[in-house]
């Protein structure tokens, strides 16, 4: 078991290093915060439940599409978010810029 964990911190090093030799700025702030992941991970969820599910594609081009057009033409456009005071991201972002 130690071994994985040496693994894992060796890898997070390495990341690290390389991160900032090309001036990359990480948004991780330190190991064990759960929640810099959470909106992805969240956005992700939502995607597996409304569009993608169990049912198959028949080819990567028609899955492609499928998740372009969730995203930009339900997602952003329409979908209501809690967080955002039960607003689409487009409505919330037109809010901020007026």
């Amino acid at each position: 078991m130690q071994r994985s964990v040496e693994l894992a911190q060796y890898t997070s090093a390495a990341y690290t290093t390389l991160s900032r030799q090309f001036g990359v700025q990480l948004s991780v702030g330190r190991t064990g915060q759960c929640w810099d992941n959470a909106l992805a991970e969240s956005f992700f969820a939502t995607l597996k439940r409304e569009l993608l599910g169990s049912r198959p594609w028949p080819t990567r081009a028609r899955a492609h599409s499928a998740i372009f057009d969730f995203i930009e033409r339900w997602y952003n456009l329409r979908r209501l978010h809690s967080s955002l005071g039960y607003r689409s991201p487009a409505e919330y972002e037109a809010a901020l810029a007026a």
